[in-house]
């Protein structure tokens, strides 16, 4: 849909922000979105009204397919419609790795069938995906992966381990990278979906520093999926693996507005709340004010960039390789503003449990432990350059002259 004149985009801004009056529960109003399935176990009677709420609206995707249960929105009314959000500091309750990577994936590359099944829960909310990438094996070198697919006739029989699993011990489904044939390496993997509600498959939590347990080691024996989630071709998946990890970086890099991690506040506001004000009004600490500024100028570039860069995507059937450009500028970003956040709260940015520390100062001190890792997951930083090099600077691969 082309995105409307100016007249219009008023009108469905009051359209947008009389819905939003309406139906977001005031007691929600700037509370984080409980995205984990154990924090969405037992919702609140208003979380889940606001998520309902949204998912029948579709504006929790706005921009993906009405007939599959999405807003039917233009990108321009996409954005209004997360301004409104923001405007009445209520969070988007549709997410996860269904929206962020399967849903574009599978929008792209499934067929009717498996489109009308499995799009229209995700943009409810009702289904969590997790993502079977990773082994012990094929971490960098994906294309390793050992996870085989027996050919059964009307499915597939499973058998292999995942890591790094995220949110597997909560997942619905999993989207899953499988070998089914030995005799290639790119050639020979495909794409295939099953419910993790089945025999076979045990999900064991990994601890992190950060106190929480995201990442998983998952195993499958004898785990079935059938032919009709076969996504693709056979022997087709690692094709639709690129495109997905592409969706996967642009999301972890921020792009798609979720915001950064250490610390909800605004940097300036933080520091005025406890580093202070001099006689003029501003930051006591001339060289924190600067790194402070220069992180806001940092943050500004880059969602200005990702704005740009997604709807180019959009223009060109899904993103690029910038994607990890994206990726290793706003993980950066956000690593620096969480290490920013700790560095302003001093003594109180050191904690870990204890009523000496409000909610705030414990959760900017797991998110910045938290976020260290988005460096590494979703595809290295060192990989993502090698991304950069090769696919977008032109540069000779060096390794094949050693």
């Amino acid at each position: 849909m082309a995105d409307f004149g100016a007249a219009d985009q008023d009108a469905f801004r009051k359209e947008v922000r009389d819905w939003v009056e309406a139906n977001f529960p005031a007691s929600l109003k700037g509370k984080p979105n409980p995205m984990m399935r154990e924090e969405r176990a037992n919702p609140t009677p208003d979380q889940d009204a606001w998520r309902k709420a949204v998912g029948a609206k579709g504006w929790g995707t706005p921009t993906w397919p009405a007939e599959y249960g999405g807003g039917g929105l233009s990108p321009a009314q996409g954005r209004i419609v997360q301004q409104e959000f923001s405007r009445a500091g209520a969070y988007n309750p549709i997410g996860g790795m269904g929206v962020m990577m399967f849903g574009p994936t599978l929008l792209e590359y499934g067929t009717e069938d498996q489109k009308k099944e499995h799009i229209p829960p995700i943009c409810r909310g009702e289904i969590q995906w997790c993502q079977g990438f990773s082994e012990p094996g094929a971490g960098s070198d994906l294309a390793s992966l050992q996870t085989k697919a027996e050919d059964k006739g009307d499915h597939f029989v499973i058998n292999g381990q995942k890591i790094w699993t995220s949110g597997a011990q909560w997942a619905d489904w999993c989207f899953c990278l499988v070998r089914t044939d030995t005799s290639k390496k790119h050639e020979g993997i495909s794409f295939v979906l099953f419910t993790m509600h089945q025999p076979g498959v045990e999900v064991r939590p990994i601890p992190l520093i950060a106190g929480n347990s995201p990442f998983c080691e998952t195993f499958f024996t004898d785990a079935v999926a059938d032919k009709k989630n076969l996504v693709g071709p056979l022997n087709g998946g690692w094709t639709i693996a690129k495109r997905l990890l592409q969706h996967e970086r642009s999301g972890l890099s921020g792009a798609g507005g979720g915001g950064g991690f250490g610390g909800a506040k605004p940097l300036p506001k933080l520091a005025k709340d406890y580093v202070g004000l001099d006689e003029t009004g501003r930051l006591a600490d001339t060289d924190l004010r600067t790194r402070i500024i220069m992180n806001e100028i940092d943050g500004r570039a880059f969602q200005q960039t990702a704005v740009r860069a997604m709807m180019e995507a959009k223009g060109n059937s899904g993103p690029s390789a910038a994607t990890s450009i994206m990726k290793n500028a706003g993980t950066r970003w956000m690593q620096d503003k969480a290490e920013l956040t700790l560095e302003i709260m001093g003594h109180q940015g050191l904690g870990w449990e204890g009523e000496a520390f409000t909610g705030e100062e414990l959760t900017a001190v797991r998110s910045w432990l938290g976020g260290k890792a988005t460096t590494i997951y979703g595809g290295s930083q060192e990989v993502q350059n090698n991304i950069i090099s090769k696919r977008i600077l032109g540069l000779p691969d060096l390794t094949q002259h050693n």
